[in-house]
């Protein structure tokens, strides 16, 4: 019996040094890893041999990271693991607004970074299982409509330009339209690690996400903030 394949990561990260750190620590942990140094390459690579998951910093020769993770993300399917500078929100709002599934600040720490990994990994798994399970039906939600099979969304008829972060969140918020979702379960389902109660990455999708299905008044009627627990997606006014 043939062994599985390795998932395949490719390291985009000009520091020659930390991007040897990194292949020889994952690839110790089972992980086929190869390099690539400049941005403005990245891309093609990137597409040709479609990894199962990249790491990407931002700052990079030729193109930065964040214009790679910009012109792939359309056609890129995989996980993008962004690392970005210590302490720089900015880096990591744009980061996820061009459709970073997940960020992580320097200096890299091993540990967490293959736990960031093995989740990223795993909810991609499990986006192809809910898929399978969903393919057949929409979920309606008042004006919003999404189709698992197409990964499309519509508000009022309009499609939505939603990265693959956005498209989860709104998709578990609309199964459990009516119902407070705590800010650790959105967490823990979508990025499959323990909720530190100081990540804000999920009140930034939450963000974006309003501003783009057009609930962005002082009081949100559609997506709704429950002060300390979390969201809730209003069945009955959307």
């Amino acid at each position: 019996m043939s062994e599985a394949p390795k998932p395949y990561i490719l390291i985009v990260e000009d520091d020659e040094k930390l991007a040897a750190l990194i292949r020889e620590y994952l690839e110790a942990m089972g992980f086929a890893v190869a390099i690539e140094s400049r941005g403005d390459t990245a891309p093609a690579r990137i597409l040709a041999e479609s990894p199962d998951l990249v790491i990407l910093d931002i700052m990079l020769p030729g193109l930065d990271g964040v214009n790679v993770c910009r012109q792939i993300r359309p056609k890129y399917h995989g996980a993008i693991l962004m690392l970005t500078s210590l302490d720089e929100e900015v880096d990591e709002v744009v980061g996820l607004e061009v459709g970073a599934d997940d960020y992580m600040a320097k200096p890299v720490r091993p540990r967490l970074l293959v736990a960031h990994i093995n989740a990223l990994l795993r909810r991609g798994e499990r986006g192809r299982e809910t898929e399978s399970r969903t393919n057949r039906d929409s979920l309606s939600v008042g004006k919003l409509v999404l189709n698992p099979q197409s990964r499309e969304v519509r508000v009022d008829g309009q499609p939505l330009d939603l990265t693959t972060a956005e498209f989860e969140l709104l998709a578990l918020l609309m199964e459990k339209a009516g119902e407070i979702v705590s800010r650790e379960f959105i967490y823990e389902t979508l990025r499959g690690i323990e909720y530190d109660g100081l990540d804000r990455s999920i009140d930034l999708r939450v963000a974006r996400l309003r501003k783009k299905i057009g609930d962005t008044g002082k009081s949100p009627t559609m997506i709704k903030s429950v002060r300390g627990v979390g969201y809730l997606l209003a069945a009955g006014h959307v």
